[in-house]
């Protein structure tokens, strides 16, 4: 299953990685911890939507934005068969693998049990890599 605050936290990572800033300075221009920022960005904390704004906002982002890149991301992942379900993992070896595109995103998801998906993003206008587990 992906969760969204991993895709979230991907997404915001992906930024901050992307205009080369630390997790210090994003958290001093948001007014967050940077412990807490780490843990929203690694999927284990789920930010309000007001703590959200200011990320982003910090990142020099609209959040109309991440949250557009989440959404795509997640759309190309629930039109994956059976990848935001739990699947009967009977079949041993390998995890299963599915991979879509919009043209914008790429998807590729690895079934590791019946409730983790593993689910590795590219978008090609940016060149932006996100994970999610």
């Amino acid at each position: 299953m992906v969760l969204l605050r991993r895709v979230i936290g991907d997404a915001l990572r992906a930024r901050r990685q992307g205009q080369h800033r630390t997790l210090r300075e994003v958290s001093t221009a948001a007014n967050v911890s940077l412990g807490y920022l780490s843990e929203i960005e690694r999927g284990q904390k789920e930010a309000s939507s007001e703590l959200l704004a200011a990320i982003c906002d910090a990142l020099g982002a609209r959040l109309s934005e991440l949250l557009s890149e989440v959404s795509s991301t997640l759309s190309l992942a629930e039109n994956m068969e059976g990848v935001l379900v739990p699947v009967d993992d009977k079949t041993g070896g390998e995890p299963a693998r599915q991979v879509a595109t919009d043209g914008s995103v790429s998807v590729s998801v690895r079934q590791d049990s019946p409730l983790k998906a593993t689910l590795h993003a590219t978008r090609n206008k940016k060149r932006d890599v996100i994970y999610a587990a």
